[in-house]
């Protein structure tokens, strides 16, 4: 069986709703692994409560403005987050399918369809995941950073890329951030201008989209993060830190003071937490990572315009 074999309408539709669904799943994932919580057990349970969440209060977007972003058991507001992640999920599932699957040869099998979907839709999901995680906590998890590359490497068939290219992106992509944002700046500046986590983001995108797609991600984050940065800056005055970094400063603090040597440690060693940003926009902490997950989907969809159009501008 081919994808020629299916209707478009098929597709879309099938595609939307697996995509709704796992964002629905991705909503577990951005709550539970900041807090070290199991994303399989217990079951959906209202954050106000602790009830179970019945099937029928579930269904993604829709249950939510049922219920008029309340739960059903105890009235406990639910975050607009959740139907929004939903939706996203939808909308990059039915992207894989228009950019990358219905422009495959209609002879293209639908074992080899269904891989190249299914591996472009881990990323996507992962990536949804990386960016929520990151702009709440400010931390990048390892689970997703380092498990994207081993997946990217692992699926570069799946992307006419050989392991070796998929490899090289990679270790180009962490290189090409550690080294001068991690390590040089830190022996400058005494402080790190990147986490380590944005250098295996950087990492995850050279495995999924070469070396070249290493670079776009990067400085697109780059552009994107300071326009995004200067405009926070100029309608409020000022780039509020997250308030979980808040919380869990003030609880380290707790602890080092009454004499927990692990919380003494942690506050020396991650910069995050061992003091406040300071006053003014240099001094402001806003966390990266979203805006290199944004630059890795615009590879992911518009690379080929992407690369065409820096081409010409060269030949020019």
């Amino acid at each position: 069986m081919t994808i020629g074999d299916l209707s478009s309408t098929f597709l879309r539709t099938v595609a939307i709703v697996f995509g709704l669904l796992w964002g629905s799943f991705l909503n577990v994932v951005i709550y539970r692994v900041p807090r070290g919580m199991s994303v399989v057990s217990p079951p959906s349970h209202c954050p106000g409560c602790g009830k179970p969440v019945a099937a029928y209060d579930n269904v993604p977007v829709l249950s939510y403005f049922i219920l008029r972003g309340r739960a059903r058991c105890c009235g406990a507001k639910m975050s607009p987050r959740y139907p929004i992640v939903e939706t996203i999920g939808g909308a990059l599932s039915l992207a894989i399918v228009e950019v990358v699957i219905r422009q495959l040869s209609p002879d293209t099998s639908l074992a080899r369809a269904a891989a190249i979907y299914g591996a472009d839709f881990a990323l996507c999901m992962a990536l949804v995941a990386a960016a929520f995680i990151d702009a709440e906590h400010m931390y990048l998890p390892d689970s997703i950073t380092i498990g994207g590359t081993i997946l990217g490497i692992g699926t570069a068939s799946l992307r006419d890329m050989t392991y070796v290219q998929a490899l090289t992106g990679a270790g180009f992509g962490f290189v090409g951030v550690w080294l001068p944002f991690v390590v040089l700046y830190k022996l400058v500046r005494k402080r790190a201008g990147m986490g380590l986590g944005d250098a295996k983001l950087t990492m995850l995108a050279g495995a999924w989209l070469g070396w070249p797609g290493a670079i776009f991600v990067f400085f697109a984050g780059a552009i994107q993060g300071t326009v995004a940065a200067l405009f926070i800056f100029l309608v409020r005055g000022k780039i509020d830190e997250p308030e979980s970094v808040k919380a869990d400063r003030e609880l380290l603090e707790k602890e080092a003071a009454a004499g927990d040597e692990e919380a003494k440690k942690i506050l020396e060693e991650d910069p995050l937490l061992n003091a406040p940003p300071g006053e003014g926009l240099m001094a402001s902490r806003l966390s990266f990572g979203p805006f290199l997950i944004l630059g890795c989907l615009e590879m992911l969809f518009f690379g080929d315009w992407v690369v065409s159009t820096y081409f010409r501008w060269l030949a020019r």
